[in-house]
């Protein structure tokens, strides 16, 4: 699988999913300047966590405008695969390649934790390696992570299968308790219509080594390689 990293002025987990990508790769992921206009003949592109321009307008605002937001909207249409982590979920809705957005925490405070979440879909190229139900644990870092739409929005999501992770307690019920900052139905992940792009909040990549400490992470990336097999 050939992967593609796009890298914007204040992205910092650009490097961190790199490598997780090299180790369920074998190779090395291209990395791409916000400012390029082209891409190489890619399998995955990757928004990477971090602040894109400092979100000194609005998260994600910025970045969405970037010169190869054009060209990865082109190659999201025609099926290439696309996930974007944390700001990187924030760009994907800020582009419109996934509905709703990404507000204020609940409690307005940036949160650094793991997080536990409920696998909802299984059903996609991203997801594929894990069991429908499951508990998983992954990691937040953000400020701005608590998801909205409105109601025909969320029924439209729900009802296509859209939503890929939702925040839960250990138990693996999604609940107010296990929701870190507010967002509609818990929902942590969702996918657009056909499940070709993907944005979630929490950081796979961030627990893809049990050198971590935690390895439910890799699995995804896993999961990409093997649906390109």
């Amino acid at each position: 699988m050939k992967a593609a990293v796009i890298v914007f002025p204040g992205s910092n987990c650009d490097r961190d999913v790199a490598v997780a990508l090299e180790q369920s790769t074998g190779k090395a992921p291209a990395m791409v300047w916000h400012r390029a206009s082209d891409l190489p003949k890619v399998d995955l592109i990757v928004l990477p966590g971090g602040f894109s321009y400092g979100d000194y307008l609005r998260c994600g605002a910025m970045g969405a405008q970037s010169p190869v937001m054009a060209e990865v909207k082109r190659r999201a249409s025609k099926g290439v695969r696309v996930i974007g982590i944390c700001n990187g979920f924030q760009i994907l809705t800020e582009t419109g390649l996934l509905p709703g957005v990404l507000m204020r925490n609940r409690d307005l405070k940036f949160i650094c934790s793991d997080v536990h979440l409920k696998v909802e879909q299984t059903k996609s190229a991203f997801t594929a390696g894990y069991k429908k139900d499951e508990m998983i644990t992954l990691h937040i870092a953000h400020n701005e992570g608590n998801y909205f739409a409105d109601s025909k929005t969320l029924k439209e999501i729900e009802g296509n299968g859209q939503v890929a992770f939702r925040y839960c307690e250990a138990n693996g019920k999604p609940t107010a308790k296990g929701n870190p900052n507010g967002a509609k139905n818990n929902i942590a992940g969702i996918f657009n219509a056909t499940r070709t792009v993907l944005g979630l909040m929490p950081h796979p990549e961030r627990v893809a080594d049990p050198m971590l400490g935690n390895n439910d992470g890799r699995r995804l990336f896993d999961s990409l390689v093997e649906s390109v097999a």
